[in-house]
Parts: C-alpha cells; sequence; structure tokens
C-alpha cells in the first residue's frame, strides 16, 4: 500500500469561479442577521453589541451537515453531531464531475481571489481595506485516488480558507469549517473510489461586515490530501513536553494520540527517536534518545500511549541574542504485527518558560524582556494569501529593529509562520478569537461561537502546541464578555479549561482594554493582558466628558490587585504616522491625538511623521517607553502594530490601509522604526535624524529636528553651525531641537555615549529628481510558484540623494523567467490595484515583488522607468 503516511501538496491544478449557479438556493452554513447599517469606521475601541436575533424563517442550510466535521475536537460524546442521511447540493451543476470547467480561472494555491482587486473608492469599506472579500466563491480539481489506496484512509487538510467551507467530494458534502483563520480536515474516505478520477468542489463564502481589517478571501493557505493506514497517529496527535530544563540534563515527555478506523482491534507498537535539527531544521547526527510504547486499541476506537525520556546537556531553545534557538525532532513510528503503519515528525523545542509577578518572563531562568509587535495575517500587497518568503522577510524586517516577540492578532497563524519564529528564535502570543458571543461587527464569528468555540480553540491547542516559540495562550482580544461580569467571566473560564485540557504547559492570557481590576474578568486567566490601560486611555483633560472609554494607568492597581499574576501589555501605542509625511507645527507634547492641524491632514488623509500622534485611546512610543520603565515588574509590550496592515485605516477611513504600522504596508520603515531600535537594541550605535532636509519653500522658517539614538547624547549642526549639544533625561526617549530654522544644505548629527563618540548621521537637501535606482533583497530566486525578491525603487537626484517627495510615475517591466506579482509604495491612500505593473513613488520609494516563473530557470531582467527620469534595469538569476 505505498508508504506509510503520505502528505501531498494539491496545491496545483485548481479551477476558481465566483458566485453559484443562477437560480441556486440552500447552500448557506445558516441564517444570518440581515445588515441594516454598516458598523465600518466606528471607534476601535467601541463597546461590543448583543447578537443579533435572527428570525426564524423556513430556511435549507448546510449547517446539520458542516458540524460534524468539528466532532474529533468535541470532548463529550454527548455533544458530537450526527450527520443526517441525505446529500444537500448534489445536485448542483459545480459539484459534479461532468460539469465541465474549462472556462473557469486556472488558479495556484495559496490564493487570495479579493487582493487584485479593484479597490472600492466609495461607500463603508475601509474597515475592510476596500477589497471585496465577500459573496460565493468556488474551487474545483480532481484527485487521482489509485485503486492501491483502497483500505487507505483520505483526508483533506485545509490550512486556512475565508470563509464558511463547504467540500464536496463526487456530489457528496462531505464537512467543512466555518472560521476562516484555523485549519481543519474532512474525512474523504467514504466518498473516494480507488482507481478513479475523484471531483472535488469547495464552496466559500465570507460575509460582508464579518471583521474589522482586511479578512482575505479564498483558499489563502495550504492544501494538502493526506493518506494513511486505517491505524494511524490522530490528526495533530503527538504532544512533546519539557517538565525538567536544565543545562545539564531534560526531561522530554511525549503523548500519542491514536485512531484505529478499522473493524479489528490493533496492538500497536510506538517507537520514537529523538534527534537534533540544524539551524535549517535539517536531521543531524544520530538519535540522541529513544522511547519506546505499546497499547491495544479497539476496533473503530481511540487510544493514547505516554512515555518519556532524559537528555543529557541538552541543546537549548531560546530567544538570541543571548540565547540560541536549538531544536530537535521526534519522529514517531507506528508498527502493527511487525508492519510499519503510521510515521509522523514533530519538531519541537526543548526550553522552560515562566511567568512571574514581578521579574516577568523567564526563559530558561533568563529574564527576557519581551519587546514585542502586533501583527495581523496579510502581506501586504500580496493579500493573505500565505508566502513563506514573505513573511519571513516581514520578520527579520522587525527582529533587525530589535523585536524579540510577536502577537497573532487576532487569530491562529499559518502554520509555516510559527515554524519561522521557532527557527528565528521569536516569541509567540497565539491568539484565537477576537470576538466571543458579543459582536463586533454585524455579521463575526460571534455567529458562531456557541457551536465551534471549543473545536477551534482545541484545533489551535492541538496544532500548535509543539512550537517552542509560543509562550502565551490567547483566547480572546477586547472581547464585549468585558461588560457582562460573571457571565463573561464564565466563558473565559469555560475557555481557559480547554486550554489546560490540551496544554498545561502554558498560561493564558486575554487581552482586556476596558476590563479592570475589581472585575471578574481578570482573574480567569493566568496572565493579565492590557491593552493600552498600563500607560493610561484618554487620560488627558481634552478628553474629559467624551462617551469613549477613559482609563487612567493601570498597571500599579492591577498588579496590587493581582500580586502572583504576571502583566503583560498586549497592546501599547497605536500610533499613527505616514512614512515620510512630516506635518507642521510640530506639537510640544510627548503624545497627542491626530487632528487637522495638530499631526493630521484629513484633505489628503496623512498623519506627520513626527512620530508624537496616536488614535485617541493610544499613546506616543515615548509615553510607553516611561510607563513601562516605572513599571519594571510589566513582563514587556506588544506594540500595535509591527507592519500596516490593510483595513482599519483609522483615522481616515476613505483610506486602504492603516497607520499604525511601524513599518509601512511595503515594508519601508517609518521614522518610528529608528526609536524602537535605539530603545530594543541599546548596544547598537546608531542614530536617526528627521526629518529630510529638502524643503523648498521652507527657507526661514521653524522646522523642529528631531534625534533618536542608542546613545545618551547628541550635538546638532546645520550647515557645520552648532545647534546645540543635548543629553537624555529621565524618561526622555528621544532628543529634540524645536527651533531649528530649515536652511537648504547639510543636517548632521553625532552622538555620544557615556562622554565618547557613539554614532553620527546625515543628510543633505537633494536637487530635483533625476534617476531611478533598483535594489533587490535576494538576487538568486528559486523557479517555483512561491520564492520572491523583493525590489526596492528609490527615486534620487543627479547626485545620487534620495529625494524625499518624489511621486514620480513609474513602470516596470519584466524580462526573463519570471513575473511581477505585486507593485507598492506604501501609501495608504494608494488605489492602485497591487497586481499593476505602474506605481507612483510615495516619498520617493516603491516596491515591486518579482516571482520565477515554474520549471523555468535563466536570468531576469527588471526595467523602471518614468518620465524625464533616467530608467534602471536590474538582473537577477532564477534557478
Amino acid at each position: 500500500m505505498g508508504s506509510p503516511r503520505e502528505r501531498i501538496s494539491i496545491n496545483t491544478g485548481w479551477r476558481f469561479h465566483q458566485g453559484d449557479p443562477a437560480g441556486v438556493t440552500g447552500l448557506d452554513y445558516d441564517v444570518r442577521p440581515d445588515v441594516t447599517q454598516s458598523a465600518d469606521g466606528k471607534d476601535a475601541d467601541a463597546r461590543p453589541d448583543e447578537a443579533a436575533k435572527v428570525q426564524a424563517r423556513d430556511a435549507r442550510v448546510l449547517k446539520p451537515w458542516i458540524l460534524p466535521t468539528a466532532n474529533p475536537l468535541i470532548r463529550d460524546p454527548a455533544k458530537r453531531h450526527v450527520r443526517p442521511a441525505s446529500d444537500p447540493g448534489a445536485d448542483v451543476d459545480y459539484v459534479q464531475g461532468s460539469f465541465d470547467d474549462g472556462a473557469w480561472q486556472r488558479v495556484t494555491l495559496p490564493h487570495d481571489w479579493a487582493i487584485a482587486g479593484p479597490f472600492l473608492k466609495n461607500g463603508p469599506y475601509g474597515g475592510m481595506g476596500r477589497l471585496q472579500t465577500w459573496g460565493p466563491v468556488w474551487y474545483r480539481r480532481t484527485l487521482d485516488i489509485a485503486a492501491s489506496d483502497a483500505g487507505r484512509k483520505v483526508f483533506l487538510d485545509v490550512d486556512g480558507a475565508m470563509s464558511y467551507a463547504a467540500v464536496w467530494i463526487n456530489g457528496r458534502l462531505a464537512g467543512g469549517w466555518p472560521y476562516g483563520y484555523n485549519g481543519w480536515r474532512v474525512d474523504l474516505t467514504p466518498y473516494v473510489v480507488p482507481g478513479t478520477s475523484n471531483q472535488l468542489a469547495i464552496r466559500l463564502d465570507n460575509p460582508p461586515e464579518s471583521a474589522r481589517w482586511y479578512p482575505g478571501a479564498g483558499l489563502y493557505r495550504n492544501v494538502w490530501l493526506v493518506k494513511t493506514d486505517p491505524v494511524h497517529v490522530a490528526q495533530w496527535g503527538t504532544r512533546v513536553t519539557t517538565p525538567e530544563v536544565s543545562r545539564e540534563r531534560a526531561a522530554v515527555a511525549l503523548d500519542v494520540s491514536l485512531d484505529n478506523e478499522s473493524s479489528e482491534a490493533a496492538d500497536v507498537a510506538v517507537a520514537t527517536e529523538i534527534f537534533a535539527l540544524d539551524a535549517n531544521g535539517t536531521k543531524t547526527g544520530r538519535a540522541v534518545a529513544r522511547i519506546d510504547e505499546h497499547t491495544r486499541i479497539a476496533a473503530n476506537a481511540s487510544a493514547s500511549v505516554s512515555g518519556s525520556t532524559t537528555l543529557a546537556r541538552p541543546r537549548l531553545w531560546g530567544p538570541p541574542p543571548t540565547q540560541q534557538p536549538n531544536r530537535y525532532v521526534a519522529i514517531t513510528t507506528v508498527s502493527r504485527d511487525g508492519r510499519v503503519v503510521d510515521r509522523v515528525e514533530s519538531p519541537f523545542g526543548i526550553r522552560s518558560i515562566r511567568f512571574d509577578a514581578n521579574e516577568g518572563l523567564l526563559v530558561n531562568g533568563e529574564r527576557i524582556v519581551i519587546r514585542g509587535v502586533n501583527n495581523h495575517h496579510d502581506l501586504g500587497a500580496l493579500g493573505a494569501a500565505f508566502n513563506v518568503r514573505a513573511a519571513e522577510r516581514q520578520l527579520q524586517i522587525l527582529r533587525d529593529m530589535g523585536a524579540n516577540a510577536i502577537r497573532m492578532a487576532h487569530n491562529p497563524p499559518a502554520p509555516e509562520l510559527l515554524e519561522l519564529t521557532d527557527r528565528m528564535g521569536l516569541l509567540v502570543i497565539d491568539e484565537v478569537f477576537d470576538s466571543w458571543e458579543r459582536r463586533k461587527t454585524p455579521l463575526d464569528f460571534h455567529l458562531i461561537f456557541p457551536d465551534w468555540h471549543e473545536p477551534d480553540l482545541r484545533a489551535m491547542l492541538r496544532r500548535d502546541r509543539n512550537h517552542p516559540s509560543i509562550v502565551l495562550w490567547s483566547v480572546g482580544n477586547e472581547v464585549g464578555e468585558q461588560y457582562t461580569g460573571e457571565e463573561g467571566a464564565a466563558i473565559a473560564k469555560r475557555l481557559h479549561a480547554i486550554v489546560r485540557e490540551e496544554d498545561s504547559t502554558r498560561p493564558t492570557i486575554n487581552a482586556m482594554n476596558w476590563a479592570k481590576p475589581d472585575m471578574p474578568l481578570p482573574g480567569a486567566l493566568d496572565v493579565i493582558g492590557l491593552n493600552y490601560q498600563g500607560e493610561g486611555i484618554r487620560d488627558t483633560p481634552e478628553f474629559e466628558g467624551t462617551e469613549r472609554i477613559r482609563t487612567k494607568p493601570q498597571y500599579d492597581a492591577f498588579h496590587a490587585a493581582f500580586p502572583d499574576k504576571a502583566i503583560v501589555s498586549t497592546e501599547t501605542a497605536s500610533a499613527l504616522s505616514s512614512r515620510g509625511v512630516y506635518l507642521f507645527p510640530v506639537t510640544k507634547e510627548t503624545s497627542a491625538p491626530v487632528r487637522d492641524g495638530r499631526g493630521g491632514d484629513s484633505a489628503i488623509h496623512q498623519v506627520s511623521g513626527y512620530e508624537l500622534h496616536a488614535v485617541d485611546f493610544g499613546s506616543s512610543a515615548d509615553k510607553v517607553f516611561a510607563a513601562l520603565d516605572r513599571h519594571p515588574f510589566v513582563a514587556g509590550e506588544f506594540v500595535w502594530t509591527g507592519f500596516d496592515y490593510l483595513g482599519e485605516p483609522t483615522p481616515y477611513y476613505d483610506a486602504r490601509s492603516s497607520y499604525s504600522g511601524i513599518v509601512d504596508l511595503a515594508g519601508f520603515p517609518k521614522d518610528r522604526y529608528y526609536l524602537y531600535q535605539a530603545r530594543w537594541r541599546p548596544d547598537l550605535p546608531m542614530v536617526h535624524l528627521l526629518p529630510h532636509w529638502t524643503w523648498p519653500g521652507r527657507e526661514g522658517q521653524i522646522t523642529p529636528v528631531h534625534v533618536f539614538t542608542s546613545g545618551d547624547e547628541a550635538e546638532l549642526f546645520v550647515n557645520g553651525v552648532s545647534q546645540g549639544r543635548k543629553k537624555k533625561a529621565p524618561f526622555e526617549y528621544r532628543l529634540r531641537w524645536d527651533d531649528v530654522v530649515y536652511a537648504p544644505g547639510e543636517l548632521r548629527v553625532q552622538a555620544w555615549r557615556n562622554g565618547k563618540p557613539w554614532a553620527s548621521a546625515s543628510t543633505r537637501t537633494a536637487g530635483n529628481a533625476a534617476t531611478l535606482a533598483l535594489v533587490a533583497d535576494r538576487r538568486q530566486i528559486r523557479a517555483d510558484d512561491s520564492d520572491l525578491s523583493f525590489v526596492t525603487v528609490r527615486v534620487l537626484d543627479h547626485e545620487g540623494r534620495p529625494m524625499p517627495t518624489a511621486a514620480n510615475a513609474i513602470r516596470f517591466t519584466v524580462d526573463g523567467p519570471a513575473q511581477i506579482v505585486a507593485t507598492d509604495n506604501g501609501d495608504p491612500t494608494d488605489m492602485t490595484a497591487f497586481p499593476s505593473h505602474e506605481r507612483n513613488a510615495f516619498n520617493g520609494l516603491a516596491l515591486v515583488i518579482l516571482r520565477g516563473i515554474p520549471g523555468r530557470s535563466g536570468t531576469v531582467t527588471l526595467r523602471a522607468e518614468s518620465p524625464s527620469l533616467q530608467g534602471a534595469a536590474l538582473r537577477l538569476q532564477v534557478r
């Protein structure tokens, strides 16, 4: 019967179509509430509402057939679902093998059908990224199941589909999954016919008004066909823990869940060998340990085995730079009557984690200050279609800034993203829900929470629990149940109990922007998670009398109320800025809201890059740093956000993307990047100047200059004339020269540390835009559907100086075995579709993303041209 287990990528060979066949009804998962008013643009910290009551009416829906897919993830057998006997949708043309889909679009997964646009320039669509992600769509492909597969189990594993997926195979509804962010499995075995071509059809039906950000659309993560023996390791059926860890020895415990889906009892031997992995995740050397167990599994039943071993002088996993992310792999082999029937690999890391109320996070006994960011799941111009290289680039940019942690906001990520955080040594908060039973948008997850919270939570936990990078399980973000007292706390306790059943090694957390220490919810989980409350929310006099949340700083209050619980700032800052935009006058405040004439300009929909402004409920980085430094017991912070993301474009909902990122949507750092780098990489000699120094028409006017440095003092020069030497005061994180008068020429700064020269930087006034320059992050890529090269386009003057205000229109062409996937520039107001080969520079920069053509190799030439500018060309290799 071939190899014991086959896991086959089925990302190719798909046909895609938008819309149901004419006149077909009855394919909805359930009856949805009528949406009479859009939630788009309401305050991000608005109080969630009660669930809308759906009027009962005669409707044929798929819910009874979809619910049984969750059964393996429902603990109580009495609560599991029975599939009805009939086959809804069997008469729909799109599910039948005889249907001719030749006119449908050919696509390769992961696929985000919405990202190509066009952008919706009018209407209430800013919150979801001004891209239409809603409406039914279909995917079809054939599955060739060999005759030799008779008697084997055949599963469809989907890593993520947005959303309300329903799966037909050979015209029969096999199952599905509503939540768009989780991985899930459908058992195809009862419906496939070995030795023939089997027709697979998947319908998705993402609702409008279902998210507060761009959710993506389509089969946007990897899809797999898995074939096993009837006796096999269950889905996500291994659990590796390290209950005792020291540098001298480590105990490794292994639990293996087994399914026997045959009509006879099975006696099985379960042998696990442990190998060290190198930095690339490749197995090295001989096995360092072995665990052997035996069990008997009744027919059509499940069982589990547990064992442990001890490793001497283990290679520990921990975050750089003080530790290294070493990993191991447990290879588990299941044998029946001397015949190998299954084999699975489980990468893991050996490390100890402990959260302490006074010391914060300790990894392997070392206090690690969390320097984290929140990140949404979109990859900018690539949308939600997961790409390993694009995600790796994001993490590398954040790591270079000094970040050591990522919070998955607000949903389970692609599994490959966690493989990256494991390999790079980044700490992770893995988060499952943005809402529980109360709604933030009319058609969000609250509609299915009662039926699906247990299987969705268990799915995340089982899939992800072997990743050493995960240090906290988050069960919710700013949920409406903060407002419902004991009722909300009861839900939190129920979710906490599920976590404990699946993984007792990591604490639970819930990100709270409203609940206070005297309320029931904070006590229900292990660690206190605070969104913005630590530094205070709207705590200045100008917000008196407002109806929104107002909260004085809360670190001390929570620490006093919960002296045994650690505190993590799960969201801080939510500062706003547009890269390279500087608006005058510059506020004298450390942190201020965005208003016209005060950091914002609603005519151009941009926010000043002086990095002093935030959303009303947020704060500047400077204010957050001071709050954390005054409360060293706090474990650390997760900044909102690492990257700009599609949707939620506060404060200008006519835009396409957010303003809160430290890095813009194209991956270009904003000035704030260097403020965080100065704090998070204190041993890196660096100094950063802002603004740029090209201001025709501002001659003689006050143009404040700010400096971010890891040094402790600096001296500023304009055309060689000192503007004074300044030293950072306590709780001061930037140096400000607010009375500088602009004169064309050179702006230069020299920083010192402990009285010694530390770093210097300068910028000169640019001339007219004259030429383009291209720089690729990688000059060699693979000839496949996934590897990418990100090419930065710069507009320069005739002496090669960056032109910081350039907005020239640029056209791109490519020769050779590669294609332009997307272009961007980081401008949240740019409504040019991402696949366009034409893009205006935004403040001197643009981005081109190249992908090799599968199966072809050779030299690729990318050309950039712009009227009145000297063009540029770049060569790279596709292999």
